[in-house]
């Protein structure tokens, strides 16, 4: 048995039904003890993430309430929303994309209290930054079982930092100039690497600037290309639409080389569109709560909001156009696969620019998810190592970047769902035990909201 059938094997089993009732299942639990105020106060959170004042940083250590959600969100915008929307589509069929969007919906309610705990229980560390996140919610809140709690989940995070934030964006950047620009991957590994190595050495306000300047730009463009691409085949979208919800209940072929001969169960097409969401935005996962820890706010609920916003920009945005557009542009069953895939719906459109385009926002996407995900993985090994041997990580995750660069796509991916699963079982579990603080922070702020208050310091 190779490793990657071992992989595939670990996948099946850790986003088996237990774990897809999990998150979803505590998704819906939260929004019903919220009384769906994730929902109803959305152009409130908007409002907060999008102000003036959330670009201000009040606190020495800490990160204007903006550039949190940006550094998170540089962890979340990445190969998920191109790669993995790809794949999501072809192993699950159109109808995954709307289990990614049901998981976004519920996954509102799960960032928004993940990031909440993570400000209420946060700490300063030697260096007089403000770092916490489940762990620390853990450690504090659910006393000696939050403690092996909260170790295993900062385990879990420094495994999947090296999974989906650093080896699965090196193996999509280099796949993604290969193919367009034929850059080697020998010398494409080593200039990520590089690349990562100096923004690293700037601490957590470079990562912030960065991905302050990177995020939001790269973001536009994106989706104004997508744009471009439905509008260049408005007349299937109609027809498009419907297949992808009729495939949501009624899953018929697998797409791809084998189209019209492997049958896809419901089964697959849910899990496929649920890990891949989780895997897009990674509401329930607990990592963009490291981050938000380290947000220059007095108000935990306030933070939890504006955090929110992140899935609606990741998942509900980004993914839905992407699936869209290779969804109408006819070429999902081509045998293509990942980046492939969406480049050829680009061409459809935009000719040969439209996978040049392609493979330069696979690489700016990853790019900034690398970053996102050292920050968060960082912070998850400075909780284990209690501030010691932080060079050591660095180091680690700098060869994961680069050992990443010549693997297997699939294999990658497999591994980082496997890790992105095994965060969500202790954060899930604390969520649901520390459901009463979250409804009573929620509660307490919700007259603030009603007074008109955006105040973010």
């Amino acid at each position: 048995m190779t490793l990657e059938e071992i992989l595939a094997r670990l996948d099946v089993f850790f986003w088996g039904p237990g774990t897809l009732l999990l998150v979803l299942g505590t998704g819906v639990f939260f929004l019903i003890r919220l009384r769906f105020l994730p929902w109803r106060n959305l152009g409130y959170a908007l409002a907060c993430a999008l102000g003036r004042d959330a670009r201000k940083a009040s606190k020495p250590g800490a990160l204007s309430p903006f550039a949190s959600l940006m550094t998170a969100l540089a962890a979340t915008i990445g190969t998920g929303n191109i790669v993995g929307v790809a794949t999501a589509l072809t192993a699950g069929g159109p109808g995954a994309l709307v289990w990614m969007e049901l998981t976004a919906l519920t996954g509102m309610a799960l960032k928004y209290a993940e990031c909440l705990l993570a400000v209420r229980f946060r700490q300063k560390n030697a260096r007089g930054e403000l770092c916490g996140g489940p762990m620390y919610v853990m450690r504090q809140a659910l006393g000696p079982l939050g403690a092996v709690m909260g170790a295993a989940f900062a385990l879990f995070a420094v495994c999947a930092s090296f999974g989906i934030g650093g080896m699965a964006q090196s193996n999509s950047i280099a796949g993604a100039l290969r193919a367009s620009f034929g850059v080697p991957q020998g010398a494409c590994a080593l200039a990520v690497t590089a690349l990562v190595l100096v923004v690293m050495a700037g601490g957590v306000r470079s990562l912030g600037a960065v991905s302050t300047a990177l995020v939001p730009a790269m973001g536009g463009f994106y989706m104004a290309a997508c744009l471009a691409v439905i509008a260049g085949n408005a007349a299937a979208v109609p027809e498009a639409v419907a297949t992808i919800l009729r495939s949501a209940v009624c899953p018929q072929a697998a797409a791809g080389g084998a189209a019209g001969t492997a049958v896809i169960t419901l089964f697959q097409t849910i899990r496929c569109g649920v890990a891949r969401g989780v895997f897009s935005n990674e509401a329930g996962m607990g990592s963009a709560a490291i981050a938000s820890a380290c947000a220059s706010t007095d108000s935990p609920a306030r933070q939890g909001y504006i955090s929110m916003t992140g899935v609606v920009v990741d998942t509900m945005l980004i993914c839905t156009v992407t699936g869209l557009a290779i969804c109408c542009s006819g070429v999902l069953d081509s045998g293509a696969e990942g980046a492939e895939l969406t480049i050829l719906a680009f061409r459809t459109v935009l000719g040969p620019l439209g996978g040049v385009f392609v493979s330069v926002a696979v690489t700016l996407f990853a790019f900034s998810t690398i970053l996102g995900w050292e920050y968060q993985g960082e912070k998850a090994f400075e909780y284990l190592s209690r501030g010691r041997g932080m060079t050591l990580y660095r180091g680690l995750f700098a060869l994961a970047v680069y050992w990443g660069a010549g693997q297997r796509t699939e294999a990658v991916f497999l591994l980082s769902d496997i890790c992105n699963a095994l965060m969500c079982l202790p954060n899930l579990t604390a969520l649901m035990l520390l459901s009463p603080i979250v409804v009573r922070e929620t509660l307490s702020f919700q007259s603030k909201i009603r007074a008109g208050g955006r105040k973010v310091r």
